[in-house]
């Protein structure tokens, strides 16, 4: 079956390409700032609708296709962070962010004909070092321009990782694709 991503992430697209699968990339048409706007459940459960949202989406302009869609909502004491988009914001991020933990609810959703055939969820918590003012400029100043187009302005999979402390749950969570999981998925769907 034909794999969509649907999503633009470049890191989503990077942990496809590097596992070796084949697919094509199909950024969803969800107004995720609209969701936020009115959400009144679980941070947790806000993660897992947009993926929803995203997976059902794309699948419906590619019903043909083996969908998959991820979202995370970073959680710091009950506060919903979203993209910063630009480095001062991503600095106020890290000063918020700096010497607590933070919760980052990571969904996927697989969807074939418009409607979700499995999901996943997990909640890693990341733990910062108190950052001086020089260190969180030293960061927006080497992180990527693609740090700003995520939930905490951070990526720790580059010079982000400096920022932390402590790191609990699975990497590619972390990164905003449970791939683990997406593979033992696949790899179980081929074999019936």
């Amino acid at each position: 079956m034909r794999l969509v991503l649907g999503s633009g992430s470049p890191t989503r697209r990077r942990m496809l390409q590097d596992a070796g699968l084949v697919f094509q990339v199909m950024p969803p048409d969800v107004d995720e700032d609209a969701v936020k706007a009115d959400w009144t459940d679980t941070p947790a459960a806000l993660a897992r609708e947009l993926a929803w949202m995203k997976a059902a989406e794309v699948s419906a302009r590619v019903p043909d296709a083996l969908v998959i869609a991820a979202d995370q909502v970073l959680e710091l004491e009950g506060w919903i962070f979203s993209k910063p988009g630009n480095r001062q914001k991503a600095a106020r991020h890290l000063n918020r962010l700096s010497g607590r933990t933070h919760d980052l609810h990571t969904a996927m959703a697989l969807a074939h004909r418009g409607s979700v055939i499995f999901e996943h969820q997990s909640t890693p918590r990341l733990t910062m070092f108190d950052l001086t003012e020089a260190e969180i400029a030293s960061y927006i100043a080497a992180a990527p321009p693609d740090a700003w187009q995520t939930v905490g302005g951070y990526q720790v999979e580059g010079p982000g990782i400096r920022l932390f402390r402590t790191i609990e749950g699975g990497w590619h969570d972390i990164l905003g694709l449970p791939l683990l999981v997406l593979q033992d998925w696949l790899r179980k769907r081929e074999a019936a």
